[in-house]
């Protein structure tokens, strides 16, 4: 039997090339363009008769990528493929888990149903399981989330002297402490108070950091709001400058020169990529992509 195909959508060849290196994949290649009027073109440069294909793709700024993805999964389908699998580091339309007001989509079930009808398996990284407890509470297809925890724990043990981590809310807790109980460093969590999508209020509190260097934690850092506020309330007590670490950086809203010009440092994973990406996570993702893939 023939090794996986691993076929990067446009913007993710550098984390298919770290997967089929560390997968013993093949990598395959999807040409992609888009038409005057908008419409996208795709076509697989390789024979998938019989094959197990992935296809990477990080999710983030959606609306745009997921006409191709599915395309691009149905197309594979229809050209003999014999598994197809989605490889998503970012997974997204995970937020509306709920109908908080009368008419509402639950977008985070119509999404899945929609990636569910499409590809026999997902991999993605630390997903935004809130109300959900796992995947497959709303995904009908094997759905493995796997933690970037070990990859953060080991990026900070060794880049940053004496680190004191900070969650932004008691939803951050259980990670935040098991990243700081691997790299035996002290913790706290913080708490806040939503008022908007863009208006979070941190409630101020003795955190006695000392000269430990702050290390401020989240999952996905899209405005930045939640972490600047905590970075407004709680800079007086810091003595060295702060580290902000996000799992997902979508740096929405001209994050990053905010974060700068709150004189933090910014460094996230690289599922998503951008230029704050210097914690690679294919490591975690290649095992289980490689036992899914086969």
């Amino acid at each position: 039997m023939r090794a996986p195909l691993l076929i990067a959508l446009p913007g993710n060849e550098a984390m298919t090339e770290c997967l089929v290196r560390l997968t013993g994949a093949e990598a395959g290649t999807l040409e992609s363009r888009d038409f005057p009027d908008g419409e996208t073109y795709l076509r697989f440069a390789e024979p998938l008769q019989g094959r197990s294909i992935a296809l990477v793709a990080t999710l983030a700024r959606p609306n745009a990528k997921i006409p191709p993805l599915l395309f691009a999964a149905a197309a594979a389908r229809d050209l003999g493929a014999r598994r197809i699998g989605l490889v998503a580091p970012y997974l997204c339309y995970m937020r509306q888990d709920v109908r908080f007001h009368p008419g509402e989509a639950v977008t985070s079930r119509h999404f899945a149903s929609l990636v569910s009808s499409a590809f026999d398996w997902l991999v993605t990284m630390d997903p935004h399981l809130h109300r959900y407890h796992a995947l497959d509470e709303i995904y009908s297809i094997p759905a493995r989330a796997l933690h970037a925890g070990p990859a953060l724990a080991e990026w900070i043990a060794a880049n940053i002297e004496r680190p004191f981590l900070i969650g932004p809310d008691t939803e951050s807790a259980q990670w935040v402490s098991a990243v700081a109980s691997a790299c035996g460093a002290p913790f706290a969590i913080l708490s806040k108070q939503r008022l908007g999508d863009r208006d979070v209020r941190i409630a101020s509190q003795a955190l006695g950091i000392g000269e430990h260097t702050p290390v401020l934690l989240d999952d996905v850092i899209s405005s930045g709001r939640t972490i600047l506020a905590a970075l407004s309330v709680l800079g007086p007590q810091f003595r060295r400058p702060p580290v902000v670490i996000a799992i997902h950086g979508i740096l929405a809203d001209d994050a990053e020169r905010a974060f700068a010009a709150a004189g933090a440092r910014l460094v996230t994973t690289n599922t998503i990529p951008n230029s704050a990406a210097q914690i690679d996570v294919a490591g975690l993702q290649a095992p289980v992509v490689a036992e899914f893939a086969r």
